[in-house]
This record gives C-alpha cells, structure tokens and sequence, in this order.
C-alpha cells in the first residue's frame, strides 16, 4: 500500500513543468515576474496536488515566525477567558499567530511552557503568572526575548505590565460600601504570597478606611478549596458584629463565587443578612437573585494593550518599562443597596 506523503515544493515544479524558483516566487507574491501561461500551470497544479505551503517554514528562512507566546494562570477563570478575546482580537489584528499555554496556576507548568515557547521561537511573550522562579526570570532577562505581563508584577523583575489599576478599584469599591451605611467590612482574599494585585486591593482597602475610622474592617486570607474555613470565616464575621450593617468584598472572581456558595450554605441570604460585593464582572452576578454587585474589570482591553505593548517591543521600541493600568467600573445591584 502506497504511503501518502504531503506535496512538497518540488512536486508543484514537476506538475507546472517549471523550476522551483519560479514557485517560490508565485508563493512569494512576485507573480509579476512570471508569464501568464506559467501563472495558470502554476495555480493548477497547486490545485490538483492540494498543496499548502509551511508557514512555519517560510516563516523561519525570512528569520520571523510572527508568533506571541501566551502563559495563562488559569484558562478556566472568567478572568482570563475575555483576556485571551482581547489578546486574540489584538493578535488578528497585528499579523500574529497566539500559542495560549495554560499552566493550571502550576509553577513547573509556567517554567516548562517558557521553555517550550522559547523551543518554538517565538517572537514574544504575554504572561499572566503565578509566581516565575529565579532560574526562569534569568533565562528571559539573558534571551531578550520581549514581554508583557498582565495583571501580577514579578518582584525585581522589570518588564513592561499591563493590568486593572487597583487602588482606584479597591478605593471606589471600599467607599460604595461606607456609603450605603455599611458598619462593618470584610476583605477577603486567596492568600496574598507575592501576588501584587491582591496585596494592592488590600492596601487600598486599608487606606480608605483609615479615613473612615468610625466603619470597623477585617481582611482573610482563604485557599479556594477550603470550604470549611470559608464557612468558618464568614459564619463568624457575622456573628461578630450581630446587629450592625456588615459586607464582605471579594478580591476576585473566583472566590466571589465561593463566598456566594459558602452563604448559601450557612442560610445567610446577600442584599438582605450581609453585604456583598466582588471584584470581576461574572455572568451569573445579576442573575443571583437580588444581584451581585460587581467591580468590572476591562479585561478585552487588558489583553488587547498587552499584545500592543508587546509588538511595539518586537518592532524594536525602546521606550522606558512602564505599567499601563485601566480603571475599573462599578457595577451596582442589590446586594450592596441600602
């Protein structure tokens, strides 16, 4: 039996009754250079044989590949699926081609996907990470190979970010709350470890209510998975300050949608026995019942910038590194109204 093999190069000259320099000129756009009756044996035979060109491979010999590698925490995350819509509009738009890496908010995933990116020599790198080692932070620093992050700064690492400005978030969320006459506030967030964006929303959180000292505060730090502790946590903020207006901000999405659980299952009702109030616009926010009121994030633009600022860095800009932060907006529903 026969093995199939894919047309190639040659097999196009042999069925055009031509050289495989006049091929590569057709496929090259230099089409003038060829006669008319060439131009029609050429088209046929592409034709007949069904043959597609390597881009990757022609990519190669011209020394672009016109690929940006993207390093995703979590695919899954509502978060990073209207990123990825930005990152892809942007890439369309630009000429580029994205290969999207989802490393499960897993280090050893991040660093062997940086690998694997450099492997298929990309032109540069958009990343959402989760915490870069030091031997993978060097090997980028060495390559030169140009890069965005978006939404996490990497400490002592200077590279261009791009992200949600989260003092104004955190303030205008924080100060929605006071002014609905709410007495007491809870911050929740994952556990802040090195992520700058939980720990900035947390210092803005902090700050605002300094200027409000008669509004009482507490912040937890709560892994996703743990619904016991959640549960804990919540059931006793409430009991804590039995009697007295009490909210609870969540420092994303993910976790907002926990916190909703967590009150389901300890017969607390949001608008009505508790504030509540959470970063990332979900779609589910204003179905819930009386509605979760929401700090909306712009997160088709996130991704949108990130490609941006990374192309301008593949096309040779030298411009200083600096963080490009957009402003989020409050979506209000009923579970923060008075």
């Amino acid at each position: 039996m026969a093995k199939s093999t894919r047309p190639t190069i040659s097999d196009v000259a042999k069925a055009a009754k031509t050289g495989k320099t006049s091929i590569s000129r057709y496929l090259n756009g230099e089409k003038h250079l060829l006669s008319d009756a060439l131009l029609a044996r050429i088209e046929n035979a592409i034709a007949e044989l069904d043959y597609r060109p390597s881009l990757m491979a022609r990519s190669l010999k011209r020394g672009r590949t016109r690929l940006i590698g993207l390093i995703i925490a979590d695919i899954t995350n509502p978060y990073s699926v209207n990123v990825l819509s930005g990152i892809e509009a942007a890439c369309r738009e630009k000429g580029f081609t994205p290969l999207v890496c989802n490393t499960n908010n897993e280090v050893d995933q991040e660093q062997h996907y940086l690998d694997l990116l450099r492997s298929y020599q990309v032109e540069g790198i958009v990343v959402n990470a989760v915490g870069m080692r030091e031997e993978a932070l060097n090997r980028l620093q060495q390559s030169s190979l140009p890069m965005v992050l978006i939404d996490r700064k990497i400490p002592d690492f200077a590279c261009d970010v791009v992200g949600l400005d989260n003092t104004q978030a955190a303030t205008t969320a924080t100060e929605h709350l006071i002014d609905q006459g709410f007495e007491a506030l809870l911050f929740l967030s994952e556990p802040l470890g090195t992520v700058n964006t939980r720990r900035e929303r947390l210092a803005a959180f902090n700050a605002t209510l300094a200027r409000h000292p008669g509004v009482l505060a507490e912040n937890a730090e709560v892994p996703l998975a743990e619904n016991a502790q959640l549960d804990n946590t919540l059931r006793q903020f409430h009991t804590r300050y039995r009697g007295m207006r009490k909210a609870i901000i969540s420092a994303n999405g993910a976790l907002t949608l926990q916190v909703a659980r967590s009150l389901k299952r300890i017969g607390l009702n949001w608008g009505s026995d508790i504030g509540l109030l959470g970063f990332d616009e979900l779609e589910w926010a204003e179905l819930a019942g009386v509605g979760i009121t929401t700090l909306k994030q712009p997160t088709w633009q996130i991704g949108f910038a990130a490609v941006e600022q990374v192309v301008r860095r593949i096309e040779g800009g030298s411009t200083a590194i600096h963080e490009q932060v957009f402003s989020g907006e409050l979506i209000i529903r009923g579970s923060t109204s008075r």
